[in-house]
């Protein structure tokens, strides 16, 4: 049976297909208003006007629903191919382009108004019918599709009723510029709502399915690699089905070709081989004993096999915790709730961890997935370290509290018992040797406060040459008489704003490991530079700001340090040195004091080459302080002391601090704690020289207890005391004007110089 002709089918499509309809249908009013005026009788006239009316009227309504603004205007046209990413075309019902994406307007010569037929001529021998025909179907049962076949391949066309006069039609595949990709795959969650698919699956089904029962393929059971027929557009076809867990919410699945029925006897085909080896994800296919029968390419470059390697994933995962074999085999018969792993790869020469996530296969096997999350341990290596040396820091700065009340004791006891004894007394050297340690010990403490960044600094400007000037006749000294030290400055070094003596610290404790780093001697060399840095400079874990900086590098000549341990060396208690020769302390004390002073420092080292420290310094924009003026002779302590007020909690530093006073000429009143300090102060008529406190105090601390003292006793010196660092107290301090601070462990000597300074500045 034959078509009817294109211009009879566009009248069977829609009776208002020409956009002119509405003129025509108001000429068609008209020239029955004429005849009716003609007609021979009123009810031939009544009916012609009748006709005239209705015509008039469809009119109206032609023109308001197509008017640019109506529902089936340009902007509703417009809606249909919004959310097209591929080449589609929207046509009036006689063909004429109304609008095209720019991948249709890419691929073929469309033009707005032209009939499509013109841009299709590479796709039909006979466009023209070809169009009619498909907007017929359409017409009839809302879609029409049919397959062509153009220079770049087969391209399926599909005609949709959009609308009352709109048609849209998609063009998928034909793509000159690349190939499709072939491998179809959904992602969806364990409800079977698709969440994805890729352009190899739209491509299959002709459309972007919702859910997995729109495939027919709602009830397949999680973990599934099982052959089924689904249907598609162009009739059923037979899929092999493997669903893979991602995370506990999600899958994916891959729709591969069916295996053929020999392929236990002829292994798998290279087709299927290619498709899982362009997969984006690593999959491995395993027994439950862990030897892997099939791997992709992916999954072959994170576990280092080689092409044809066959390999058991017990050994090459480890760091789980627990044999991977019991893993494996929880997993393969579900008695695992978590079926993802990070584990480490055993094999690659970096370090590598995977996250190895199990789902039950076919005959107690296993398939895994495999995802480098090496980055994301690194990340959590890294914060875990940050806690550990904030950790460490807060413990240092507490230890060294408690320490410094100890050293305090036994240092001022022994002062007190050295004057007792002469030069010549048998007890005289054991005393010297305690008095020795006590100072080592409060290095020590000083060590781990500089560690925490909680020391006390002292910064001036100075001159880095003339600092290390000073310092050189003491660094030949430590280096001994195999290693030779050599100095190198250049010219026009900034000055720097530091604390000297930590400074020196710094650089005693860097010449010194160097030192240790050459037994057979070598050279050192201390070098001072000039560096500008323009932009912000990322080294290490560390961003340099722009500026100037002045920067001290001290090499050696030693065996250098292993790779994997140069990221450690700044840790506290870490060395390299064998038991007993170091503490692990001298390079996280200098890295705390360069922190503390604003500044930064790095090592570079090569085993077999040495090492060199290097140490950046902010340039100072003054000049460099001038020599400081030669001391005033100290005065002479009056004849007779002054009252103290002692306050601390600590019994053994309360005794010696009142015994060293007593001996110097004071009358001392004690107080254990705060309140009985102000139940002492309630006597009108007592009205010591000085109140001595500790910082940190149960109930009252020291700052409160000053302020009360001072309200109660106006202009009455304050001297505060503490195992704590100077700066911990700075806040606390600037509320008590003038008051003194003097920091644990302090000498018999220092404790009554301070004190007769503090008296002295008192009111007269």
């Amino acid at each position: 049976m034959s078509r009817p002709a294109p211009a009879f089918a566009v009248l069977a499509r829609d009776p208002l297909a020409r956009p002119d309809a509405p003129i025509w249908l108001l000429g068609g009013a008209g020239g029955l208003g004429g005849l009716a005026m003609l007609a021979p009788g009123p009810a031939m006239a009544l009916l012609l006007l009748s006709a005239g009316g209705a015509l008039a009227a469809l009119a109206l309504v032609a023109w308001a629903l197509f008017r640019r603004g109506g529902p089936f205007g340009q902007r509703a046209i417009a809606r249909l191919i919004a959310d097209e990413t591929g080449a589609a075309v929207v046509t009036d019902p006689i063909g004429r382009v109304l609008l095209a994406t720019g991948a249709a307007r890419h691929r073929w010569p469309l033009a707005r108004g032209q009939p499509l037929q013109f841009g299709l001529t590479a796709l039909f021998a006979d466009p023209a019918r070809a169009v009619a025909d498909l907007l017929d179907d359409a017409a009839r049962d809302s879609v029409a599709q049919r397959l062509a076949h153009g220079p770049a391949g087969a391209v399926r066309v599909t005609v949709t009723r959009a609308a009352l006069r709109a048609y849209l039609w998609r063009f998928e595949g034909g793509e000159a510029e690349g190939a499709p990709i072939a491998l179809p795959m959904l992602r969806v969650t364990r409800c079977g709502m698709v969440l994805s698919a890729n352009p190899a699956t739209r491509a299959l089904f002709a459309r972007m399915p919702r859910t997995l029962a729109d495939l027919g393929l709602g009830d397949l059971p999680a973990g599934c690699d099982i052959t089924v027929e689904i249907a598609t557009p162009v009739g059923p076809i037979l899929r092999r089905i493997l669903r893979l867990a991602v995370d506990p919410e999600t899958e994916e699945i891959y729709l591969l070709p069916p295996e053929p029925p020999d392929r236990a006897a002829q292994g798998a085909p290279d087709a299927v081989t290619a498709l899982l080896d362009a997969l984006p994800v690593a999959l491995v296919q395993l027994g439950r004993d862990g030897a892997i029968h099939l791997a992709n390419a992916r999954a072959r470059a994170l576990l280092a096999l080689a092409s044809g390697e066959a390999g058991n994933l017990c050994d090459l995962l480890e760091g789980l915790g627990r044999p991977v074999r019991d893993w494996l085999a929880a997993a393969a018969e579900g008695r695992t709730a978590h079926p993802a792993e990070v584990l480490r790869a055993a094999r690659p020469t970096c370090e590598t961890y995977l996250r190895v996530t199990l789902t039950p296969h076919r005959g107690g096997g296993l398939v895994a997935v495999l995802d480098d999350v090496t980055e994301m341990k690194t990340l959590e290596a890294q914060f875990a370290q940050s806690q550990k040396m904030q950790a460490i820091g807060q413990l240092a700065g507490g230890v060294a509290h408690d320490f410094n009340n100890l050293l305090t004791a036994i240092s001022g006891h022994c002062d007190l018992l050295m004057l007792r004894h002469d030069a010549g007394d048998p007890d005289y050297g054991d005393l010297v040797q305690i008095h020795q340690n006590a100072n080592r010990a409060a290095s020590l403490v000083a060590q781990l406060l500089a560690f925490s960044r909680k020391q006390t600094l002292r910064p001036q400007v100075l001159d880095l040459p003339d600092v290390l000037a000073e310092l050189g006749h003491l660094l030949d000294r430590l280096v001994g008489d195999k290693v030779r030290l050599r100095m190198r400055h250049a010219p026009g070094l900034p000055p720097v704003r530091a604390d000297k003596r930590q400074l020196e610290q710094v650089v005693m404790n860097l010449v010194v490991n160097a030192r240790d780093a050459m037994p057979a001697g070598g050279e050192i060399l201390i070098e001072c530079a000039l560096l500008t840095v323009p932009a912000p400079w990322r080294r290490d874990k560390a961003v340099v700001p722009p500026g100037r900086y002045a920067v001290i590098h001290v090499r050696d000549e030693g065996a250098g340090i292993p790779p994997d341990k140069l990221p450690k060396i700044f840790e506290p208690f870490f060395t390299t040195k064998r038991p007993g020769e170091g503490t692990g302390l001298g390079l996280s004390t200098a890295y705390g004091i360069v922190k503390q002073t604003g500044g930064f420092i790095f090592a570079d080292s090569a085993v077999g080459e040495g090492s060199c420290f290097s140490i950046y310094l902010p340039a100072h924009a003054g000049e460099a302080a001038a020599p400081p003026a030669p001391a005033a002779p100290a005065p002479e302590e009056p004849a007779a002391g002054g009252v103290v007020l002692l306050v601390e909690d600590e019994a053994p530093v309360r005794a010696f601090a009142a015994r060293a006073l007593r001996l110097k000429g004071h009358t001392v009143l004690e107080a254990a704690c705060g309140q009985d300090a102000l139940d002492l102060l309630e006597e009108d008529d007592l009205q010591p020289d000085l109140l001595i406190t500790d910082m940190v105090m149960p109930e009252i601390d020291g700052p409160t207890l000053a302020a009360e003292v001072r309200f109660r006793r106006p202009g009455l010196p304050v001297l505060f005391i503490s195992g704590h660092a100077e700066e911990a107290a700075g806040e606390a301090r600037a509320r008590i004007e003038g008051a003194e601070f003097l920091q644990k462990p302090f000498s018999l000597d220092s404790l009554a110089a301070t004190v007769q300074r503090a008296i002295g500045s008192g009111p007269r």
